[in-house]
């Protein structure tokens, strides 16, 4: 599990998408070797392919220095009358709403173990257009837990999917969602 900020483009390329949230990656991803007070920038290009950018970038001394760049920067730039470095215009894309993110998700349940439950949440799921990748199930007694991976769908599909596990009266509680990001099983 890391700590991800994430800027893509939509899958159409008409806008892009910026979140920052905790998402599981898989253990081979070069991602998942970043510890302890350093920073990693991760960028997949089309033209370039896969590239890692690795560096201290978190605890006191990494922070100063970048503040204190910031401060010499600043300072620099108000001798010389200059307002910074400008604005790209590259690409002028509006920035698209959480709803449109498209990922992989993780949901823990607890549920009834009963005839009936898995279906009732598998329901839930494809009524809001969420396609399940791997259920496991582990019961204990009249109740399992119920852990769903599915495959890619929209962050607002899946809000709308756990709003209606929620109401089920089967399922007891939804112990967690997380994001799934990397290339394992997309």
């Amino acid at each position: 599990i890391k700590l991800l900020a994430v800027a893509e483009l939509n899958s159409e390329g008409t806008g892009v998408i910026v979140r920052v949230h905790p998402a599981m990656i898989p253990r081979d991803h070069p991602l998942a070797s970043v510890r302890l007070a350093f920073n990693a920038v991760f960028i997949e290009a089309e033209s370039a392919g896969q590239m890692m950018f690795y560096g201290r970038g978190a605890g006191g001394a990494p922070t100063a220095s970048a503040v204190l760049g910031d401060v010499v920067a600043a300072a620099r730039n108000r001798v010389t009358g200059s307002v910074g470095p400008g604005e790209s215009t590259y690409a002028n894309l509006p920035v698209l709403p959480i709803g449109e993110a498209l990922t992989r998700y993780y949901v823990n349940l607890d549920v009834e173990d009963k005839p009936g439950v898995l279906a009732s949440i598998a329901s839930a799921f494809a009524d809001n257009g969420v396609s399940i990748q791997v259920v496991r199930q582990d019961g204990h007694g009249d109740e399992a837990g119920l852990i769903v991976r599915t495959h890619r769908a929209t962050d607002s599909a899946l809000r709308r999917t756990v709003d209606r596990l929620r109401e089920l009266d089967t399922v007891k509680r939804v112990v967690g969602v997380m994001r799934v990001e990397g290339e394992v099983g997309a």
